[in-house]
């Protein structure tokens, strides 16, 4: 097995070679070239991307929570039923909004 002097000597070797060869000015180059690029496509972070699907979940259930009050409220004062649209709206909004890779797409 090879002595680790003669390996972490190899690897300094290696580094100084690159840092004085153009491979160090193409990744230079590319680095810039490729924030750029990022920085005008408008991305977010995957904690941004997650934070905010946490506060869509949370909104999305205070709308129910909301929903459903105002149901209580409708037939407590005796007011005609809207049409079913509440409970078809809430049902499709739980299966679209549980899974962030879902939302990221859309």
């Amino acid at each position: 097995m090879l002595n680790k002097n003669v390996i972490e000597e190899i690897n300094s070797k290696v580094s100084e070679i690159l840092q004085n060869s153009p491979a160090k000015d193409v990744e230079k180059n590319m680095r810039a070239v490729l924030s750029g690029v990022f920085s005008r496509l408008d991305l977010v972070t995957r904690e941004e991307f997650d934070v905010q699907h946490e506060v869509l979940l949370r909104t999305r259930e205070k709308l129910i929570q909301l929903e459903a009050k105002v149901r209580e409220l409708e037939q407590q004062l005796g007011l005609p039923e809207a049409n079913n649209q509440h409970a078809t709206d809430t049902e499709t909004a739980q299966t679209t909004d549980t899974d962030p890779t879902q939302t990221a797409s859309t």
